[in-house]
């Protein structure tokens, strides 16, 4: 419950706020100063939410509640004030001559919040009529109680318009991520008549106001950027292109520790690493299945404080652009920042960039101090192995290792629970006693999508993927 002396509300306190309240820097009775806000009505009530986006702590503890009430006995000349007009205030008539008549004016124009933030961004007023009517808020105050806001990003991800067949029926749904002006990401998913109307409007690094959304608590499983919420995209959602406006987004980073990867591996969930470079390669081409294309490739090796290395493929144009000035400098050693990268069982633990990584060399933070000061210290002189030197030897590669962790069959049947929980990988020296006459060991593939055929009415195979009938097809 807020109180400002005269009125209460039901308020809220941003997370991240958290911390204070713990640490009894804000404790009751205390006194803030509120620089953002926004009011939601309660559900099936008349009362009012106060939600802070934004605050800061004036006062640890009042020594009592601040009471700002008039005394109703007390009777005061009223003044009438209308914003619009000026107003005249004069006294009773007495028999001395009346003074002169004094005029009460505010003392600032009154301001929009959307003109607020025009004036502050030079008075570029946005093409978007969304922009002129509401405020604008930074992504990190969004979250599901919420349901009249404005929000102003940039797309730095759109995928593809996917199709889905369930039990409820067919569908297309895509998604977007999205970035304000801060470094925020959300990632917002449309279905169906949503994801038709807005996958054409959506252009990769264009600036849009959205409203009307939901959100909701996203799922670990398949979230792909920093955020505890994923927004939702309805048909009655409003999307606006900002005309003329750009902005470049502040990269927010979430490091991890090289020696930390192991639960990441062959996941969904996309890391962050800072570290020194130690090696860089020279480029590499590799040919592509699907279509017999060649891509470039090069891998460096990058450690930290952790004391351990990692290597790092670099693909397409960051191969042959960053990777060739990382190879340029790679004798002073660099510190590099490189954000989302996909990490795999390769050699134990390896990362690989996707198409929105980027890579920062010699970044401005508090974390290139920190791996530079160890580095020059100790660092450069430390013999440091990868961090998948201690893995088996299906996952690390290695020789001597691979008879380390060999099992017998009955080690498998013996335990039912095995692999349960998590993984188990080990070696196994078998031999092949039965192959099973009545089943195939290969499928009737498509030359285009790999994805399996069926023989067409008269000749040929039909691709349910490609949507097409050829002459021939290929066994996988």
């Amino acid at each position: 419950m807020a109180s400002d002396g005269k009125s209460k509300v039901k308020a809220m306190l941003p997370t991240h706020f958290v911390p204070e309240v713990r640490s009894g820097n804000l404790q009751n009775l205390g006194l803030i100063r509120v620089l953002d806000y926004t009011c939601n009505t309660i559900p099936n009530q008349s009362d009012k939410a106060l939600i802070i986006t934004k605050c800061e702590v004036v006062s640890q503890a009042l020594e009592s509640e601040i009471k700002n009430e008039v005394n109703k006995e007390e009777k005061k000349p009223a003044i009438l004030l209308n914003p619009k007009e000026e107003h005249v205030v004069s006294s009773k008539p007495t028999n001395a001559p009346p003074p002169a008549p004094f005029v009460l004016k505010p003392k600032q124009e009154l301001k929009s919040a959307s003109q607020i933030v025009n004036e502050q961004r030079g008075n570029a007023a946005p093409a978007a009529r969304l922009a002129i009517t509401r405020r604008v808020h930074p992504l990190i105050s969004l979250n599901p109680y919420q349901g009249n806001w404005v929000i102003k990003v940039r797309v730095t991800s759109k995928g593809n318009l996917r199709t889905y067949k369930n039990a409820r029926g067919e569908g297309c749904v895509f998604n977007v991520e999205l970035t304000d002006e801060d470094g925020t990401q959300i990632q917002a998913t449309m279905f169906n008549d949503a994801a038709k109307k807005f996958y054409p409007m959506f252009d990769l690094g264009k600036v849009y106001y959205i409203s009307k959304g939901s959100l909701r608590i996203a799922n670990k499983q398949f979230k792909t950027v920093q955020n505890d919420y994923e927004m939702t995209l309805n048909d009655n959602a409003v999307v606006e292109e900002a005309e003329g406006e750009a902005f470049i987004p502040q990269i927010q980073y979430t490091f991890a520790k090289i020696d930390q990867l192991g639960p990441y591996v062959n996941g969904r969930e996309l890391v962050d690493i800072i570290g020194v470079v130690q090696s860089v390669s020279s480029t590499l081409s590799v040919r592509r299945k699907i279509d017999n294309s060649t891509i470039p490739k090069r891998d460096i090796v990058v450690a930290d404080d952790s004391n351990k290395t990692v290597t790092v493929t670099l693909w397409n144009d960051l191969a042959t652009t960053v990777g060739q000035e990382l190879l340029d400098i790679v004798d002073t050693a660099p510190i590099i920042a490189i954000k989302s990268l996909k990490v795999s069982d390769f050699q134990g633990v390896s990362l690989s960039t996707v198409s929105k990584s980027t890579i920062v060399a010699n970044p401005d933070l508090p974390e290139t101090q920190q791996l530079r000061a160890w580095y020059d210290s100790e660092g450069k002189g430390t013999s440091m192995a990868s961090v998948g030197a201690d893995m088996g030897a299906s996952r690390a590669g290695g020789l001597r290792s691979m008879y380390n962790d060999r099992i017998f069959l009955s080690n498998i049947t013996s335990d039912p629970n095995l692999g349960q929980d998590k993984p188990v990988y080990f070696s196994l020296n078998a031999y092949i006693s039965l192959i099973k006459p009545d089943q195939t060991m290969w499928y009737r593939a498509c030359k285009t999508c790999n994805k399996k055929v069926t023989e067409a009415i008269g000749s040929g195979f039909w691709c349910e993927g490609c949507q097409k009938n050829d002459a021939e097809c290929s066994l996988r």
